[in-house]
């Protein structure tokens, strides 16, 4: 019966062709919804995985790397008195809003990262390379994404204005995109000048470096909050980011609407493989009944339609291992905050699987009509 399976898959294949691009399509919508998912709300994160710093110290129960607030210069020299601790520096956050200059137009708010100019620098050491990181020694000197110039109306060597302050874009970037404005690096001088006087003492993160075959989790759990430092908390970089992530995936509903989008993907993927599959039965019920009347059972009918399906499922899930592959690329060639991980694609593949099998199973309703008695009219 397996052989019968495959045979009729391959000299029918033309009745088996839009069962195939349904569950391939399906997974083309699941994959690249996954990828501009995690693309998308990883950005929350990127100030976190973008870094080498192992522990992340900040005001207590800030739930996403955006909403600190500043912490007491004090925290520094707690995170230094820790022995597992090799190298502490400050993270100065600022929100203001970006004015190209010489236009009359309007705003665009941006996020200032006021980081540490050394070629040992710990904050965004994934993106910028140490030449480059030290350029933003000079005055006024900031990076943008290469994305965002567009948005801020303007070029490489141009130059802006956050917060009445004057800045230069000495380079552009890719890999900075944030969730609702624009990330601009800078120096803690050009920073701590945008904030202002006004802003409070110290920074808004202090970050550390643990020593080599120390666990941060073991540092962190020493590095408890003390009323003679000021309020703070302490978290190890994947704990840090992965909360990020998961207040605007989760805390923001925006989580409920993937979920839901996927929910939908999966049920018009379901109903449109059965629907394709009843159909190949329902056509092939004189062939299916003669064999029911030489003897096949229904068990072993049932197991050549789910046989079919499996093998639907392995063509869609090449088509849709390719398509996603080709849209992918082109996506990240063009900007578009996507990602994927081995994880979530063997989730999407999964996915497909199981709408594959559904769809067979479903389809089995159609050897109903494979009655033997049907041949005598």
């Amino acid at each position: 019966m397996i052989a019968l399976a495959r045979k009729t898959l391959v000299y029918e294949w033309r009745r088996f062709l839009p069962a195939v691009f349904a569950l391939g399509f399906s997974g083309v919508l699941l994959t690249v919804q996954a990828a501009l998912v995690l693309g998308i709300f990883d950005s929350a994160a990127l100030y976190v995985s973008e870094s080498s710093a192992d522990v992340w110290a900040g005001y207590p129960g800030t739930q996403s790397v955006s909403f600190g607030r500043a912490v007491s210069p004090d925290v520094e020299m707690r995170l230094r008195m820790d022995p597992d601790v090799t190298d502490v520096e400050p993270y100065q956050w600022v929100e203001s809003d970006w004015h190209t200059a010489g236009t009359t137009g309007g705003t665009v708010g941006v996020y200032v990262s006021g980081i540490r100019t050394q070629a040992e620098g710990m904050l965004f050491s994934e993106l910028l390379p140490s030449g480059l990181r030290q350029r933003l020694d000079e005055p006024g000197a900031v990076i943008v994404d290469r994305a965002d110039l567009d948005q801020l109306g303007v070029v490489i060597g141009g130059r802006g204005d956050i917060g009445g302050h004057q800045v230069r874009v000495i380079d552009a970037l890719p890999g900075l995109r944030a969730l609702g404005g624009v990330n601009v690096l800078a120096s803690l001088d050009t920073a701590r000048r945008i904030a202002g006087a006004d802003a409070p003492r110290g920074a808004t993160y202090y970050v550390g470096k643990v020593r080599d075959g120390v666990d941060p989790a073991t540092v962190r759990a020493r590095l408890k909050p003390d009323r003679a430092f000021g309020p703070f908390q302490v978290w190890t970089a994947p704990e840090f980011a992965r909360q990020s992530q998961h207040y605007w995936l989760f805390g923001t509903g925006a989580g409920v609407a993937v979920l839901f989008m996927a929910v939908i993907v999966c049920v018009v993927g379901a109903v449109v493989t059965s629907q394709s599959l009843m159909g190949v039965v329902a056509s092939s019920s004189r062939e299916y009944a003669v064999l029911h009347a030489l003897g096949a059972s229904m068990v072993a009918l049932g197991r050549v339609v789910v046989e079919q399906a499996c093998w639907v499922g392995g063509l869609g899930l090449l088509m849709a291992g390719v398509l996603s592959a080709a849209l992918l690329s082109v996506a990240g060639s063009q900007d578009v905050p996507v990602a994927m991980n081995l994880r979530v694609s063997l989730l999407c593949a999964a996915l497909v699987a199981v709408l594959a099998l559904v769809s067979g199973l479903l389809a089995m309703r159609g050897l109903l009509r494979a009655n033997p008695a049907e041949l005598l009219r």
